[in-house]
Formats: structure tokens, C-alpha cells, sequence
């Protein structure tokens, strides 16, 4: 008897101890997670006023910057302004570049600001654009867009939208107050095979989705030669000092719109992350690069793969991997189990409940390689079919100009875009997230809402012809 009593009391003592150092966490949880007042307009399904031209300025030319500038530059209807970069040669090389695409006749009269910090916002003053694209390092994603749309410019920011939630609800704020759109550049989203995965789902080929899977693995080890400028120079620090999930997008988002998430029927509600040992980028620093060298001075605390668990509102599951570090060949995974079947990539791969008409007897064999002909002529999604002549040749196997030209189109014709501010948010908001699991030992994070509820009434992403 005494020694059940010991038992119980050792139990309960545990128990409470756990809870005591749980609180702290919870309470910083629910922090996160609790909602600000509306201060404007929903923005699920906003359209804009049409742009018969498209007024554009472009902040950062140097990575992503380019292509974006030249796929829009391309397009009919449109107007470089403006270009701001913090570097003299890649503004004025751009420039030219851009009135080269328009013939001399659409962006002969593109300003260029470089040399400071703070240029971009004298661009902002003086050029009045209708739209920027931002394509900077990470931490300048938030402040830039906030300034631009509250200088009247509908905003558009490469991957990731924000580095904090605090940030992302800014985002959403300012979006709201001055009814201009901030989308996120998923550009994966156009992919061909996410964008017949999306119509299948839509059409009920595999039944309800209620598994994803989605991963941003690629090594990028060679990004640590860019030490003054380029993407490694400041990308470098962040696989240093943060640990969790720092690049979740490319997988995550095209799964969430198969499973509709953030509209009408689902959302995204808690999130476990663990991250294994930071071992590669040390290695290879070591191994690099001399002892004094700026990158054997950092301690580098993030895990080099990382693996985090979402939990939807309906009980539905994500798992969403990120490893920039390790040698293995690319992969995204973009794998969606249904109830009659499941669609997977890298390679593609389809299997359904009693097989697939002439290829395959049952859901225990996969349709791939040249088998997947048949299921591309049935399934290619409308937008692909419409666009993949004009854009299979820009970056990313067509990606990037399809996006492109979504953009441009929805703001000519005043539609909605494809990509709300809202899910951009949700599927930034992965990062600090799983950085805060990882840090309490893979407690549950919950997210934050940053549609205020609305997503209820958000239609779902229709198949855009």
C-alpha cells in the first residue's frame, strides 16, 4: 500500500512539475495565437479595381529579382518604373535589360535607385507604382511590403512572406486597412504536376484528402561561397541560429490547396516540430574553409533535417520536411492520401482504389514513368494547357512565368488572385512555429488564425481555365 501510494505520489508531483514548466510555453502559445480586431476589409476573395496597365517597381535584383522582372516586363499591358537595388551595377544592368524586353517603348522611362538601405522607399515617394515585387534577404520581406502597400502599391514578396507571426499579422492588417492585395510568390503552385494533382483532388479522383505530405529538401551547401553578396552571405546565418523549419513553402503550399486548408471546409490548427542534430554545415565549413574564416566562427544550432507534424482542424495531417544541407537528390515529396487513392511525387506516381484503367489491377502498383501519359491528357489542369507555350521556357521548368502571368491577368481583369494574404501567412507561419516546438521539446504550437474566422466563408480555389 505504501508503495502504490509512492507510485501516485511520485506521478502526481511529475505530473504538476510538467505542467509548471509546460505553462510558460502554453501561455506564449496562446499569445501567438490569439487574435487581433479587424481593422478593414477581408481579403479571401477581394478583387481589385482593374489595371489596364500594370505599374510595377522591382526591390532586389539579384537572385530572384531577375526573372521576375523579365517575365513581367514581357507580358502586354505593363510598365517597369522603377528598380532599387542595393548594388549599383545589378540596378543599371536590369534596367537595361528591362527596356531592351519593351522594345523602347513600354519601360523607357525606368528610374533607378541604389547605394543605400533606404532607397527603396525614396522609389516608393517618388515612383507611385501600382505593384512591387519584392525579391530581398528574408528579414527586409515584412518591412518592405507594410511601406509599400501603405503607399498604395498592391504588394507582391518572394518566399518566405515573414520571418515572425507578429509580422504576418501586420501584414495582414495593412492588407485589410488599405484593401491591397500582398500575395506570396509560391511559385511551386504552377507547377505541372501540382497543378493536375490540384484538379484531381478537385475532381474526386482520390476520394477526401486527409494525409499530406511535402518537403523542401536540396542541398545548398555551394551558397556558402556567396560571403559579400548573393544569397549565402546572409542566408548563411539564419541555418546557424535558428532550429526548425526555415523554408516550408514550396512543399506545403501546393498541398494545402489540394486539401483546401484556410478555406471553406478546413484550417490549419497546432503544430509539432523536431529537428535532428546540426552536423553537415559544420562539416563542410571545417572542411572549406581556413580556421579564422567567418563561417567556422558561427555556432550552428540548426538541425540539418527538420520534421514537423500539422494538425488541421479536422484531425487531418501534414508532415512537412526541410533540409537544405544533407547530399540527396531534390525532392518536395507533394504526396496527398485520400480515401480512394493517393498522388505522389518525385518521382510522380499515381494510385488508386481498383487500379487505374488499363494500367494498373489495384491501388498496390503505381502508374509512373510512361504510364502517366494518359493520366496527364486527362487530367492536365486548364491553366496549364492555356499557358505552357508562353511560359515553358522562363525559370523553374515554366513555373515562374505561369505565375507571372496569373498575376498580371487578375490584376487586369479584376479578379482575385490565386493566393490570398492569409495563406501566405499560414504557410510562413511553419517557421517560428516549429522553431518554438523544437525549442520546448516538440510541444504542440497552436496557429494563429489570421483570417479572424473568415476562412469559413472563403470559397475554395476553383480550377482556373
Amino acid at each position: 500500500m505504501k508503495n502504490l501510494d509512492r507510485r501516485k505520489f511520485i506521478k502526481k508531483t511529475s505530473l504538476s512539475a510538467a505542467a509548471l514548466a509546460a505553462a510558460p510555453l502554453l501561455t506564449r502559445g496562446a499569445e501567438i495565437a490569439s487574435e487581433r480586431p479587424a481593422l478593414g476589409q477581408y481579403m479571401g476573395d477581394f478583387a481589385a479595381p482593374k489595371l489596364e496597365t500594370v505599374r510595377a517597381a522591382f526591390i532586389g535584383v539579384g537572385a530572384r529579382g531577375p526573372g521576375h522582372l523579365k517575365f513581367f516586363a514581357g507580358l502586354p499591358g505593363t510598365e517597369v518604373v522603377a528598380i532599387s537595388d542595393l548594388y549599383e551595377d545589378l540596378a543599371k544592368k536590369w534596367g537595361e535589360e528591362a527596356k531592351s524586353i519593351g522594345k523602347g517603348e513600354r519601360h523607357k522611362k525606368i528610374k533607378l535607385y541604389y547605394g543605400d538601405e533606404n532607397k527603396w522607399r525614396t522609389m516608393l515617394d517618388e515612383t507611385k507604382p501600382d505593384v512591387v515585387f519584392i525579391a530581398t534577404n528574408w528579414k527586409n520581406h515584412a518591412p518592405m511590403a507594410i511601406e509599400a502597400m501603405n503607399k498604395g502599391a498592391h504588394t507582391f514578396v518572394e518566399v518566405p512572406i515573414a520571418l515572425t507571426v507578429n509580422e504576418m499579422w501586420d501584414i495582414v492588417d495593412v492588407s485589410e486597412t488599405t484593401g491591397k492585395h500582398c500575395m506570396m510568390m509560391e511559385n511551386v503552385n504552377y507547377s505541372r504536376d501540382e497543378l493536375m494533382f490540384l484538379n484531381m483532388c478537385r475532381q474526386g479522383v482520390i476520394g477526401e484528402p486527409f494525409h499530406a505530405e511535402a518537403a523542401y529538401i536540396h542541398e545548398l551547401r555551394f551558397q556558402m561561397e556567396e560571403q559579400e553578396r548573393g544569397t549565402g552571405s546572409w542566408r548563411t546565418p539564419h541555418y546557424a541560429k535558428r532550429n526548425g523549419n526555415l523554408y516550408p513553402t514550396h512543399g506545403l503550399g501546393p498541398v494545402a490547396q489540394y486539401m483546401n486548408l484556410g478555406r471553406t471546409e478546413d484550417n490549419f490548427a497546432s503544430l509539432v516540430s523536431f529537428s535532428s542534430p546540426s552536423l553537415g554545415r559544420r562539416m563542410y565549413a571545417e572542411k572549406n574553409y581556413a580556421g579564422d574564416h567567418k563561417w567556422n566562427q558561427l555556432d550552428y544550432q540548426g538541425g540539418d533535417m527538420n520534421t514537423s507534424i500539422i494538425k488541421t482542424g479536422l484531425g487531418k495531417t501534414i508532415m512537412v520536411q526541410w533540409d537544405e544541407t544533407s547530399p540527396r537528390p531534390y525532392s518536395r515529396l507533394n504526396l496527398v492520401q485520400g480515401t480512394k487513392g493517393a498522388l505522389a511525387g518525385f518521382p510522380t506516381r499515381v494510385a488508386l482504389e481498383g487500379g487505374v484503367s488499363g494500367v494498373t489491377k489495384d491501388h498496390h502498383s503505381w502508374v509512373q514513368g510512361e504510364q502517366l501519359e494518359m493520366l496527364y491528357e486527362k487530367f492536365d489542369h486548364p491553366l496549364f494547357k492555356r499557358l505552357n507555350d508562353a511560359t515553358k521556357d522562363t525559370g523553374h521548368g515554366g513555373m515562374d512565368g505561369m505565375m507571372m502571368y496569373r498575376i498580371v491577368e487578375c490584376l487586369q481583369k479584376g479578379l482575385p488572385l490565386d493566393q490570398n494574404v492569409y495563406e501566405g501567412c499560414f504557410w510562413s507561419a511553419v517557421s517560428p512555429l516549429s522553431e518554438r516546438s523544437v525549442a520546448s521539446g516538440g510541444a504542440p504550437q497552436p496557429f494563429p488564425d489570421f483570417t479572424r474566422g473568415n476562412w469559413k466563408n472563403t470559397k475554395p480555389l476553383g480550377i482556373i481555365s
